[in-house]
């Protein structure tokens, strides 16, 4: 791609930020009134040049790890002016499949930069020192104004994030380049906030983003800063840290994006993308409220293993949950004993047969891993938060052994495990669970 970021703002409280919550379950359509994006995530994201077509949207929200996808809307300095796939109803479409959006302008770059202009009509940020670089401050007004024009004609309402793409530069060789491009981002942030928006920046770890750390820690008072930042620093770590070049304090822990990877190929679902990769964390990051016990009698579900049940296990808490998933199954009527009795035993042999598997008197790992999972439905992957995420998390305890926290929230630790019992049944170590992934749990794949 090309660069993006944020940070917080000593002038506004990100209260606007705030607004960009867009509350959904795993990654079923948010029943959102109005439009405003990224809202409260922590996952990964892709960016390309062109805006991906429906269908290839379609296809990586449901194969690739990605729930969020830079797209450029604005700028005289982009490689792909042309949009054709980029309309409103394109827009409104992946956010009611729960993609998070992160709007790119492309507009003046840097003056000591050789790659631009790119075209015959586009600018670079003005050099001149006059009034306090009052014509890149006037650039960056026209820019903003320009960005929000173009949010709103595609419906990306006020309280989202729109990134200034501002290209890496060698720093510190040309301080006149240097100080024009801390105006230009000074400017561009405070016209961002008085039209109602997010302000973000993307840029190098060693230019753009350096300098924004150097006035965040030295001269505060001076500057306005983007609410968020998007560091591009290509040491395929997808993490949020480039300790090297900037340090780890500011805009944390939840107003940065990295750009980890720089552009490639990659296939999903039979479809390839040219793309450069991303880690996010924006507005709260990926939160779910806390699970409630289950049945009338309050069982709890989520349990550290799910071990084999025979006659002679008296686990009460274990043989608990057991009758209340059977009972949720309809299979099992009777009171939470907390005892492998005549009934649950019959409950359980009936869920053995309903799901074509030998009868047994005893339940093992592999129809826990059935029982656990027989609710799933939802594709579900870093970043996604609700209840199907918590039917995978202890479907996966079960399939795997190793505990996975039932937080309703699609984390890291939840990611690591789906790969490593993918790895175990041979498929893609994805970290998506999708349909496909669903149906070898509901057979007690492990």
């Amino acid at each position: 791609m090309f660069s993006k970021f944020r940070a917080p703002n000593r002038r506004r409280a990100l209260a606007v930020a705030a607004a960009g919550v867009v509350a959904a379950v795993g990654l079923s359509a948010p029943a959102h009134a109005d439009q405003v994006t990224p809202g409260n995530f922590t996952g990964y994201a892709f960016d390309q040049c062109l805006t991906p077509s429906q269908s290839a949207m379609d296809t990586w929200m449901e194969h690739s790890p990605f729930t969020g996808v830079g797209i450029y809307i604005s700028g005289d300095s982009r490689w792909c002016r042309n949009q054709p796939n980029l309309t409103a109803e394109w827009v409104t479409k992946q956010l009611d499949n729960g993609w998070r959006l992160l709007p790119i302008t492309l507009g003046p770059q840097v003056n000591c930069l050789d790659r631009f202009p790119r075209y015959k009509d586009d600018e670079v940020i003005s050099p001149k020192k006059k009034n306090r670089y009052v014509a890149a401050r006037k650039q960056a007004r026209k820019e903003a104004i320009t960005a929000v024009a173009a949010a709103k004609k595609l419906g990306i309402d006020p309280g989202s994030t729109l990134w200034y793409d501002l290209e890496g530069w060698v720093l510190d060789k040309n301080k006149v380049c240097d100080r024009s491009a801390m105006w230009f981002l000074h400017a561009w942030t405070n016209h961002i906030h008085k039209r109602g928006y997010v302000s973000g920046v993307y840029s190098s770890v060693g230019s753009g983003i350096k300098i924004l750390d150097r006035a965040r820690i030295n001269q505060p008072d001076k500057w306005t800063l983007p609410d968020r930042i998007w560091l591009a620093r290509w040491d395929g770590l997808a993490n949020l840290v480039s300790p090297e070049y900037f340090s780890n304090y500011g805009w944390m822990p939840h107003a940065r994006v990295k750009q980890y990877l720089g552009g490639h190929n990659e296939t999903w679902g039979g479809v390839t993308i040219n793309i450069d990769s991303n880690f996010m964390s924006l507005g709260k990051g990926t939160t779910a409220k806390a699970d409630k016990p289950r049945c009338r009698e309050k069982v709890a579900l989520n349990l550290t293993k799910y071990p084999m049940i025979t006659a002679q296990t008296n686990d009460r808490a274990t043989l608990s949950a057991l009758q209340c998933l059977l009972r949720k199954q309809k299979l099992y009527r009777g009171p939470l004993t907390g005892t492998f009795d005549t009934k649950t035993l019959t409950a359980a042999n009936a869920f053995q047969t309903s799901n074509r598997v030998k009868v047994r008197k005893r339940f093992n790992t592999k129809h826990w891993t059935m029982l656990l999972s027989a609710k799933g439905a939802k594709t579900v992957k870093r970043g996604s938060k609700g209840g199907h995420v918590r039917v995978l998390q202890r479907a996966l305890t079960a399939a795997t052994g190793l505990h996975v926290p039932v937080t309703g929230v699609f984390d890291a630790r939840t990611e690591s495990v789906t790969k490593t019992w993918q790895g175990r049944v041979r498929v893609r170590q994805s970290g998506v669970v999708n349909a496909d992934m669903w149906a070898l749990l509901k057979q007690g794949t492990r």
